[in-house]
């Protein structure tokens, strides 16, 4: 997949589109020490409950998301950022239509 051009400033918020009923990423980039990625999701939509290796950082770029840690409720929007830590059970729903860049660093 590629990623988002370099030394070039980027709108994050146009480079990954809504689509009705879907979640859309975009790979920003990616590295051997972790990548960061740009996600949309129509209002709705969810990434069910899981775990990652490493920690990763959510920052609501655009609307609002219920991100869930270890069975605990955070309600997010524009502008907000929460750390999901390593090997922890997570999960997003998008309460609205929301972008998310998702930054993960390996441990």
């Amino acid at each position: 997949m590629a990623t988002a051009p370099k030394s070039e400033v980027l709108l994050m918020t146009d480079l990954a589109s809504y689509q009705e009923g879907s979640v859309v990423s975009r790979q920003i980039t990616k590295e051997e020490a972790g990548n960061i990625t740009l996600f949309a999701f129509d209002e709705g939509q969810e990434l069910s409950e899981h775990t990652a290796p490493y920690d990763a950082l959510v920052h609501v770029l655009d609307g609002e998301v219920e991100v869930r840690i270890s069975g605990k409720p955070f309600n997010l929007k524009t502008g907000d950022a929460i750390i999901m830590p390593a090997n922890d059970p997570h999960a997003l729903k998008a309460v609205t239509k929301f972008k998310m860049l998702l930054t993960m660093i390996r441990k």
